[in-house]
């Protein structure tokens, strides 16, 4: 059992992971490059091909991943811990959820508020635009592509990293949710194969979110400044911006990303107050119960419509051009974004985990896209300011400074967002360098900074090289293409958390008439002590009294350990391989059951603040400074069971390791 204590190893690199995904980004890459425009052409096509061929499938694809990730949270599962029973959360909601916000759609939120509901508005997928139905659908819409499905594909990403890598010692890979499916087999070519799925789709919907973002900053810096919106300034913005994103990484998570992400999240509440306060805010008040009810009246309609009995070429591009588009984007940006949030939820229960995942960025989504795009379509229906859509149907990138030209301090403002998505830029850029890092390691642990920096660098020449080969129409190709194949895994990493959730649950069931203190010790302590009769008054005073450190440590040593060294002889002696592990504030013994599930029974020093009905008398003499309870508690495969054996004889510790191995091998009988 590890020692939560002991730093973290370094990683090594997994060859076949590393550089096949590797090849295959420097071959696209290259292409690109050498030939922009066949590149172009190219991707084009694929596109138009995934679209009529496969376009029914996302809409599926994403529906499910929803609907599977509320069931989870509803059902019996939302009960379980991502780590061990006795893990807490390792970041307060506020960084939990600056981190979700800054790693899953800053960028996009900033590019697309302002631009998607004013397009929608002008030239909505069927009947006239400019009109109040049309800006109802506009909003309805938006609120559709930015609501619970990308953070549905997210959360069920995340959730099976998280499951299988905290609470069941896995590498932090997406191969390892399919080990309920092919067992060990996720350390060979299947296991691989998979992973180098996901860093293929992490790095292209990472690379489609850099080249949004850049020419978002590189609008805006020629709107301010007067600067050159060229490819070539394109290109010297994503060179600076991800070297800035290097030195994020080379800072590790706490260091750069937790830091950066506070910032953004900052600097957007700063931006959406002016908004809130600037704009027509009355008017986007009522609009945003308006859009919150109509999106939740229509969302199952939306979610399978795909427009078949249309016909209509216009509307198939429509439905290509942004409902599809997104789909894959987020499809192919969920590898990224669910291993970052799995990474930050450590410890927290799965309904806790998808409600807040789901619902709180959700939230925030609609808050934004309400104020910023119900904002600009007022402006334009209402107070006739055609600039705003005739800018918008001229470059989506241009739209939110134009909106906020409009608006008082707009210079003031339009630094504050062209900061923003800079930050984006960086936040997005080193979380998907660690991530990818993490699936090309061979331990899933962090990987050394050089790797990271490789990542960082790939991830700006990505998009580059998706610029160069056609811009906006090349970045949507790349991440519809990159999530074809993500998006079959994922129905199996769903299906094989699903396998493994009922297992648990299987476990949880056979156990759960055991009391926390388990009716054998006092048999045991009954049938091996012989005339005994202080039993009971000997566990009160335990019950009572807090012990010192130094005395835990002794009874630990002299009791435990002696106890799983004479049960271990017998376990030898029934031909079962057994370990016993000593450290100075632990003890384990673990049975190996080959192929099944090995038996783990640990004791561990907890330290507590001491219960205040713990008086002067009650407290052990000499010890009156110490105002610290420590407990001898009982530690399982699944964690920490919360219970002290503190006090037991080595009769009765033997005693609580047999009730805890019958419930395993009940568990065991079941599962056959």
């Amino acid at each position: 059992m590890a020692d939560d204590a002991n730093p973290p190893t370094v990683a090594k690199l997994n060859p076949p992971v590393f550089y096949t995904a590797a090849g295959i980004i420097v071959a696209f890459i290259l292409f690109a490059v050498v030939a922009p425009e066949l590149a172009g052409q190219t991707f084009g096509q694929a596109q138009s091909w995934v679209i009529d061929t496969f376009g029914w499938f996302y809409l599926l694809a994403m529906g499910v991943y929803l609907i599977f990730a509320l069931y989870l949270a509803m059902s019996r599962h939302g009960r379980i811990r991502l780590g061990p029973d006795h893990s807490e959360p390792e970041y307060s909601y506020a960084s939990w959820f600056a981190m979700l916000f800054a790693a899953g759609m800053g960028i996009g939120i900033m590019y697309y508020g302002v631009a998607e509901p004013v397009t929608h508005y002008m030239s909505p997928p069927n009947g006239e635009g400019s009109n109040p139905a049309a800006a109802k659908e506009a909003m309805e819409i938006t609120f559709f592509h930015w609501g619970l499905h990308p953070w549905g594909v997210y959360a069920v990403v995340a959730l099976a990293l998280a499951y299988f890598s905290f609470r069941h010692g896995l590498p932090l890979r997406l191969s390892s949710a399919l080990y309920p499916l092919i067992g060990k087999r996720i350390h060979g070519p299947i296991g691989y194969a998979v992973d180098i799925f996901a860093v293929f789709g992490t790095m292209f919907g990472l690379a489609t979110s850099l080249g949004l973002g850049v020419m978002q900053i590189s609008s805006g810096l020629n709107f301010l400044f007067g600067f050159p919106d060229t490819l070539v300034s394109q290109i010297i913005l994503i060179a600076a911006i991800t070297a800035a994103a290097t030195c994020s990484v080379s800072l590790g998570l706490d260091g750069g990303v937790k830091r950066l992400s506070e910032m953004n999240l900052w600097l957007v509440f700063i931006l959406l107050l002016f908004v809130i306060v600037m704009g027509p805010t009355l008017f986007s008040f009522q609009s945003l119960a308006q859009n919150v009810g109509s999106y939740f009246s229509g969302v199952v309609d939306r979610t399978f419509n795909i427009y078949a009995y249309l016909g209509n070429e216009d509307t198939n591009d429509w439905l290509g051009n942004w409902t599809l588009f997104y789909w894959g984007w987020w499809i192919a940006w969920s590898p990224f974004v669910g291993m970052f949030v799995a990474r930050v939820s450590r410890g927290r229960r799965i309904r806790e985990f998808v409600m807040g995942v789901l619902f709180v960025p959700t939230g925030f989504n609609f808050i934004w896209m309400t104020f910023f795009g119900d904002g600009a379509i007022h402006m334009i229906a209402t107070e006739g300011l055609s600039q705003l859509s005739d800018a918008v149907e001229e470059s989506s990138s241009i739209a939110l400074f134009e909106f906020l030209n409009l608006l008082p301090l707009s210079v003031v403002t339009s630094t504050i967002a062209v900061l923003l998505v800079a930050t984006f830029f960086v936040t997005s850029a080193d979380s998907g360098s660690l991530v990818m890092d993490l699936l090309t390691s061979k331990d899933g642990d962090e990987s050394p900074v050089l790797q990271r920096v490789f990542w960082a660098v790939s991830a700006g020449v990505s998009a580059v090289a998706l610029l160069m080969a056609g811009g906006l129409e090349a970045l949507q190709a790349a991440s519809l293409l990159a999530a074809l194949p993500f998006s079959i895994i994922l129905m199996v990493i769903c299906y094989g958390l699903l396998k493994a959730l009922k297992v648990e649950a299987v476990k949880q069931d056979s156990l759960q008439h055991l009391m926390n203190t388990p009716g054998n010790v006092s048999r045991v302590a009954a049938g091996n002590t012989p005339g005994r009769t202080d039993y009971w008054q000997t566990r009160l005073q335990t019950l009572v009294t807090s012990p010192r450190h130094q005395q835990v440590s002794t009874f630990l040593h002299e009791t435990v350990e002696v106890a799983m060294k004479e049960i271990g002889e017998e376990f030898k002696k029934q031909s079962l391989d057994i370990k016993i592990t000593d450290e100075d504030d632990r003890c384990y013994l673990r049975v190996d059951h080959g192929e099944e599930n090995d038996f783990v029974y640990g004791v561990r020093i907890r330290r507590y603040a001491a219960p205040s009905f713990a008086m002067s008398g009650m407290r052990s003499k000499g010890h009156s400074k110490d105002n610290n309870d420590y407990r001898a508690e009982v530690f399982l495969r699944e964690g920490g069971q919360k219970y002290n054996i503190m006090g037991y004889s080595k009769q009765q510790v033997i005693g609580d390791i047999l009730d805890q191995y019958e419930k395993h091998l009940h568990f065991l009988h079941i599962m056959r």
